[in-house]
């Protein structure tokens, strides 16, 4: 008797959840391969990173994620509060992610509240816009 399951089906919120994990698999892993195969490759793509400018089109994009990844030795993101909305070819999550990252000389944290948009191109989804914005990090108190 053949014990074959049927092929897993996914939901299209399952399937942008996934592309948002291989988008924050491809930061952690300091790749440009990894990084170059979520995004959208064309003009409309933009990404804020925290603190800094809006970066327009595939190729600007592409070049600072670049001196991101020569510039970083390590990095550890944490996802909380996902958020997942699917309209048709176009998709969003909001999320927090608690970043840490390592250069020659030191150790950052950060926590962002990130929007990424993705587009469903050729039945997969492709990031085309990232925007991070840093979150006050709370200062915890003692009551006495």
């Amino acid at each position: 008797m053949s014990t074959q399951t049927a092929p897993q089906k996914h939901t299209p919120e399952e399937a942008l959840r996934s592309a948002n994990q291989r988008f924050y698999a491809a930061f952690e892993s300091l790749d440009m391969n990894q990084m170059d195969a979520v995004w959208a490759h064309d003009d409309a793509v933009q990404c804020v990173h925290p603190g800094w400018n809006m970066l327009l089109g595939w190729e600007e994009v592409r070049e600072r994620w670049a001196r991101i990844f020569a510039n970083t030795k390590r990095v550890r993101v944490v996802l909380s509060g996902v958020w997942i909305r699917v309209e048709g070819d176009v998709g969003w999550v909001g999320c927090t992610a608690h970043v840490t990252t390592a250069s020659a000389d030191s150790i950052d944290d950060a926590i962002v509240q990130a929007t990424n948009i993705f587009i469903l191109r050729g039945g997969r989804w492709l990031l085309a816009t990232h925007h991070a914005s840093p979150l006050p990090v709370s200062s915890r108190s003692t009551v006495q």
